[in-house]
């Protein structure tokens, strides 16, 4: 099977073909509409998208960012000795690292390669891990690359990276709520919990009841913008590791393109902007996307919990038949009766020395563990 590959740089040059070739669209996270609203909002990370052809039709389609890190921000997080982290910290210079990640930055989950189906997808999958290292050998002061994220039932596809000298490594997993088709309000899933976990969340509702909230339009979304990345960044402040900075720039343009179905609520103190929680409907799922919270509030009026409520109801009110709460606060989210999801990432240096010596590190990372709830009666 002779398979040939086509980088394209921006959304607009790829020819509508592909997309139909592909039948990928289907999917929201891989409609030109969706990647569009990041690129041209964060202009700071180069965008590749990489096709696969046989006979000259789209095959596969694989998104890329290059983005900058700084090291510490990274192993900061990993489980090693101080010693280890220094060595590593030092191999990089301390400094920042070019990385090339194959597959959203900004999202969690198997949303970086699709494959068509009725092809072979191990020589397919093959093909796009060829073009990822065409690409990156011609890419000046790449350090890096890391291909993301793999759900359990691809990795006998995606264990094929390691002949490429790619490490493997367990990432946070995705916490998913699967909703009952019977739960028609929150009170019909309030009821479905045992006593110690509704009082839990009955108790959020009523701590945050001063707190006010509206559906963001386009509009709001503008006349917001600053507060919501101010909001956005106490919260990666917060957060283990975050790869990249989202331009919530981003969120107009998504609202635009998808109107109701990307959602963002805002959650006011007064007239104050002290929180809000976006979300994606994505055919049947409900999936969380970035929250921020005004943490001089957060505990006084339970913002977050209260937020962890509210993707419940959205999820219930869209009708959908899961709500993917995304990565970090696995132990909260398992409160709410949501499931761990594993994932697996892999990563290698661009250098060969450095990457060997860097893969039995990867390899050993262990993520934090959690105490799993049982919720439900």
């Amino acid at each position: 099977m002779s398979l040939k590959s086509e980088v394209f740089k921006t959304v607009d040059t790829i020819p509508q073909a592909y997309w139909d070739s592909v039948k990928c669209c289907t999917n929201i996270y891989y409609s030109p509409e969706f990647l569009k609203a990041f690129e041209i909002a964060n202009t700071d990370i180069e965008f590749n998208y990489i096709f696969i052809l046989k006979d000259k039709k789209a095959i596969a389609f694989a998104n890329t960012q290059i983005v900058t890190i700084g090291i510490e921000t990274i192993t900061k997080n990993i489980t090693m000795s101080d010693k280890i982290r220094r060595i590593v910290n030092n191999m990089f210079c301390r400094n920042h690292i070019r990385v090339l990640f194959c597959g959203n930055v900004f999202l969690s989950g198997e949303y970086g390669t699709f494959l068509k189906k009725g092809e072979d997808k191990i020589e397919t999958f093959k093909a796009v891990a060829e073009s990822v290292k065409k690409l990156s050998k011609n890419k000046k002061k790449l350090n890096a690359i890391f291909v993301k994220d793999f759900k359990n039932e691809s990795l006998s596809i995606t264990n094929h990276l390691k002949s490429y000298d790619y490490a493997a490594m367990k990432v946070e997993p995705n916490m998913i709520i699967s909703l009952k088709p019977e739960w028609h309000s929150f009170e019909d899933y309030t009821n479905a919990l045992k006593s110690k976990y509704r009082v839990k969340a009955n108790r959020a509702d009523a701590k945050s009841d001063a707190l006010k909230t509206k559906l963001f339009s386009e509009t709001d979304i503008e006349t917001y913008k600053h507060q919501l990345q101010e909001l956005y960044h106490n919260t990666i402040d917060n957060a283990d590791f975050n790869a990249q900075v989202l331009n919530l720039d981003t969120y107009i343009h998504l609202k635009k393109a998808f109107k109701n179905q990307f959602i963002v609520k805002g959650y006011f103190l007064e007239d104050k902007l002290v929180g809000f929680l976006s979300a994606m409907q994505n055919d049947t799922h409900l999936d969380a996307h970035f929250i921020g919270i005004d943490y001089a509030n957060n505990k006084e009026f339970a913002i977050y919990p209260r937020i962890l409520n509210d993707y419940v109801r959205l999820g219930i009110e869209t009708k959908s038949d899961q709500i993917n709460l995304g990565r970090t606060a696995s132990e909260i989210k398992s409160t709410l009766g949501a499931q761990p999801k594993p994932l697996t990432c892999y990563c290698k240096h661009k250098r060969y020395l450095p990457n060997k010596i860097l893969k039995p590190f990867i390899e050993n990372v262990h993520i934090k563990s959690f105490k799993q709830h049982s919720v439900f009666k």
